[in-house]
């Protein structure tokens, strides 16, 4: 259930968008993932989702969680909004392998009671 507060709503958005683009990709190589462009846009779509829903929590949470690379999650979402022809997949890719992974143990403590 999603919490109440606006920046607990928000820090789980992003990890239920993450929590989705990790299953997505379960057991994905690279080249599988370029090649399934349903896949690929999904994960692009969550990626902006992650990005928008950080872009919307406050400064002074951000600045109280500064091991969360909000800058980049933000920057991704950019790139992905505004630059149509020209998605890097490769960065795609590294960001959902390596970087939601990464996000999702960083968020755990915020989002998770249990953990």
């Amino acid at each position: 259930m999603k919490p109440a507060g606006r920046d607990a709503a928000y820090l789980w958005d992003m990890a239920d968008a993450a929590r989705r683009v990790v299953r997505l990709i379960d057991g994905m190589e690279y080249q599988a993932f370029v090649a399934d462009e349903r896949t690929a846009l999904a994960i692009e779509r969550l990626l902006e989702n992650i990005g928008e829903a950080a872009s919307h929590v406050s400064k002074s949470c951000r600045d109280q969680h500064s091991a969360i690379p909000w800058a980049q999650i933000i920057g991704i979402r950019n790139i992905l909004a505004h630059q149509y022809g020209t998605v890097d997949q490769r960065r795609v890719w590294e960001s959902a392998s390596r970087g939601v992974p990464e996000l999702l143990e960083r968020l755990a403590p915020y989002v998770d009671p249990e953990r």
